[in-house]
């Protein structure tokens, strides 16, 4: 696999573009199942505004319109489903997913890849938001077991009693996250602290992190393809 990360496109559709072509990487059929997305959907639907709106002009002009709109609707609900799984198929088992995936939270949460790693390049990275202190471990799983209980204590006397700190571990044994679930698991964490608790905390990380050396991610590039993947679905 090459280590070069694909240029960012420019535009909506551009980024669209290369969406496409990384989910056909590994979905070849995507084509084919947008296209007949189009025409079922698209074509239950017009065929619904055809016995609504009768065979007059006016008719014929919304039944088209409302045919096309819903099975472009349809289109994108499908290629954003499948974009994502593609990208996640692909980054799998890659050192530095993990990171990729929680660049896929969206606003109200503050990620912080590799806030601390061992010499066999397993990694902690760090999310902050409602639920509390989030910690993310990916690597061997023996190995990053430690280094996450470790880092879980130091964020812990940082947060205080008031802050949670919650560990998880990537991957697919018993009582890990899959990374394809990971954003999702975050994401329904009860909430625990206040908006104004989680700046409070964020800023006292930061004196944390200032104590102790820059932590490198692992060799190889960060996969970023589901971010990329997710922006082209948005409007």
């Amino acid at each position: 696999m090459s280590n070069t990360a694909p240029t960012p496109a420019k535009g909506r559709l551009g980024q669209m573009r290369q969406a496409y072509q990384i989910t056909k990487r590994s979905d070849r059929h995507i084509g084919l199942i947008l296209l007949l997305t189009f025409l079922v959907v698209g074509g239950a639907f017009a065929a619904l505004g055809y016995l609504l709106f009768g065979t007059g002009v006016l008719g014929l002009i919304i039944t088209i319109v409302f045919g096309l709109l819903t099975g472009i609707l349809a289109v994108l609900i499908v290629f954003g489903r499948r974009a994502e799984k593609a990208a996640y198929a692909q980054v799998e088992g890659q050192r530095g997913a993990a990171a990729g995936a929680l660049q896929m939270l969206r606003r109200g949460w503050e990620v912080k890849p590799a806030v601390a790693f061992n010499k066999n390049q397993d990694v902690v990275h760090r999310v902050v938001g409602r639920p509390g202190i989030i910690l993310v471990g990916e690597g061997n799983p023996n190995a990053v077991r430690g280094l996450l209980s470790a880092e879980v204590k130091k964020h812990a006397r940082v947060g205080g009693d008031e802050v949670p700190v919650t560990g998880i571990i990537v991957g697919n044994e018993e009582g890990q996250v899959r990374l394809t679930k990971l954003v999702k698991h975050i994401n329904k964490l009860p909430k625990k602290i206040k908006p104004a608790q989680m700046t409070d905390v964020i800023y006292k990380l930061k004196a944390l992190d200032a104590m102790r050396p820059a932590a490198p991610m692992p060799r190889g590039p960060v996969p970023t393809s589901m971010k990329g993947n997710r922006k082209a679905m948005r409007g």
